[in-house]
């Protein structure tokens, strides 16, 4: 059984994966090394290549002429179509499909998104990456870099660069040393991958029954059902790795969840879209009609909270002519204007569930322990408290406060831990602790609801709490065909009690508020 691969230290790794499987299961196998045009073209980027299949086509090439009995692929490098005569007959399990940006020590910026100083140099020859990149971090410098892992790392310590991304998997399995660097990891639904990102791919003949059998043993079927919808994406674009998609299918307790992330160049602002569907069947479909050219808009989106004009919802909606209806219903107050330090001392975390107990907190010039740690309730959270010099231990993603409180349950249980927050919090995270967590709450400030609040007349109604939902139904109804998108559960209670029907984003912060304005207006006009 001879086993063709490419020569880089990650395909030699994943080669050598695949060959000891097949020994567990008494298939013995050797490798073939084999250069493809990826290889051998090292000065251009990816969207300067003419055709597809940079990194396989000689792989194919010789599995199709009998030289080679399997060709071990990364299965993100594959077209999205075999040569004829040729399957993918098993796919492994994935590894995790997050990204790395790994900076030079003395480019971190803690006040920056992203870590990475104000105008750094990043490099990357991906369009998808470049695209998401800049559309948190217009300031960057993006940069070409090629080469197979260890050569991209290595160009971080001895060329002009700040920093470089890079997929976790391969890091993950090459076991590199990153000690060197500050890393910062973005998850899957932050920075989408590229369709089948940490999965293999194992190619053989069509007709090769007997091996296609015996490779089942090495197959996964739920992986590969997911990889299916993304791929299926990326061919329904008629996309290669020069084409700035990314596109993540996961199954989270029985439902498909579909992040997708596209733009037209690297340099443009990308669109993005979450789905949910309890089945894959057509899901694919559905994901590419909502990128459809003739696909109609709303006119008008109203947001309760006053937006930046570097907002990152802002630009979404503005990329498309959606005016923005940007204005708070509420105001916030201080309640304290003296903060005693004494009951900061033995604190081991800090808490915050939003941005303005963030605010709130720092105003009152706190003297924290030098070991304390941070945790925080969503991106907007953590965004501030970068600006305050921060960076944070845990951030709680989603938008199910329950799920967050189990999670950072499990690292400050049997701690101390402060909580400054709003008057009359809901304490949701308080309640889940230990009994042998020390709880010190301290609200910071309080909300304070406008009067006479002007009703909208948007196509798209976005509140972003409680107290914004307050505000506008004391005086104000919906019109019928109003759609309303809540920034979390607790708004969307509190939207319930009203008899107010909404949809919730997956996350609660400008990109989970984006992906949901556009899943709306997919839902609105069927996509």
């Amino acid at each position: 059984m001879i086993i063709g691969t490419r020569g880089s230290d990650l395909a030699l790794w994943q080669a050598n994966f695949v060959k000891d499987s097949l020994e567990a299961i008494n298939i013995a196998a050797e490798l073939k090394i084999i250069k493809t045009q990826g290889d051998r073209i090292l000065n251009l980027s990816f969207d300067k290549l003419e055709g597809k299949g940079f990194f396989t086509k000689e792989l194919e090439e010789e599995l199709i002429a009998g030289t080679i009995d399997i060709a071990v692929h990364s299965h993100k490098d594959l077209p999205t179509e075999n040569p004829p005569g040729l399957i993918i007959a098993a796919v492994s399990e994935r590894e995790d499909p997050s990204e790395l940006l790994l900076i030079l020590k003395d480019c971190v910026d803690v006040h920056q998104k992203l870590s990475v100083k104000y105008g750094g140099i990043v490099g990357t020859s991906s369009n998808r990456r470049k695209a998401q990149l800049l559309a948190y971090r217009p300031d960057l410098d993006i940069k070409d870099l090629r080469g197979n892992v260890p050569t991209r790392v290595h160009k971080l310590h001895n060329e002009n660069y700040d920093a470089i991304m890079i997929a976790k998997a391969g890091i993950t399995r090459l076991g590199l040393d990153l000690s060197d660097f500050y890393v910062e990891e973005l998850t899957p639904t932050e920075l989408v991958p590229a369709p089948a990102q940490g999965a293999l791919a194992i190619q053989i003949r069509e007709d090769d029954q007997e091996l296609f059998d015996a490779l089942q043993a090495l197959n996964h079927p739920d992986v590969a059902e997911e990889l299916a919808v993304e791929r299926t994406v990326l061919k329904l674009f008629g996309g290669g790795c020069h084409l700035p998609l990314g596109c993540y299918c996961r199954k989270e307790e029985g439902t498909y969840q579909v992040f997708t992330s596209k733009a037209d160049e690297g340099e443009d602002f990308p669109d993005r879209l979450f789905l949910q569907a309890e089945s894959t069947d057509g899901l694919a479909e559905k994901v590419v009609s909502f990128f459809d050219k003739d696909r109609k808009f709303p006119q008008k989106v109203f947001i309760s909270r006053e937006l930046s004009e570097n907002s990152y919802f802002r630009k979404a909606l503005k990329k498309h002519n959606i005016e923005i209806e940007a204005r708070s219903l509420i105001r916030t107050v201080p309640v304290i204007l003296k903060l005693d330090n004494f009951i900061l001392r033995n604190v081991d975390w800090v808490f915050f569930s939003s941005k303005n107990a963030v605010e709130y907190f720092f105003q009152l010039d706190p003297l924290l322990p030098k070991k304390v740690k941070f945790g925080v309730m969503g991106s907007g959270s953590e965004d501030m408290l970068r600006r305050k010099g921060y960076f944070v231990d845990y951030t709680g993603a989603g938008i199910d406060s329950a799920e967050v409180a189990a999670e950072f349950a499990k690292l400050a249980n049997g701690t101390t831990v402060l909580f400054p927050s709003a008057e009359n919090s809901l304490r949701s995270i308080q309640q889940v602790l230990s009994a042998d967590t020390k709880i010190i709450d301290l609200p910071v400030y309080e909300t304070i609801l406008e009067d006479d609040t002007e009703q909208s007349n948007a196509e798209i109604m976005v509140f972003t709490s409680p107290s914004n939902v307050e505000a506008y139904f004391a005086d104000n109804l919906l019109d019928p065909d109003q759609k309303v998108i809540a920034i979390g559960i607790s708004t969307g209670k509190k939207l319930g009690e009203m008899g107010v029907r909404y949809t919730l984003p997956y996350s609660p912060d400008e990109t989970g508020l984006a992906e949901a304005v556009f899943g709306t207006i997919c839902l609105s006009y069927k996509c």
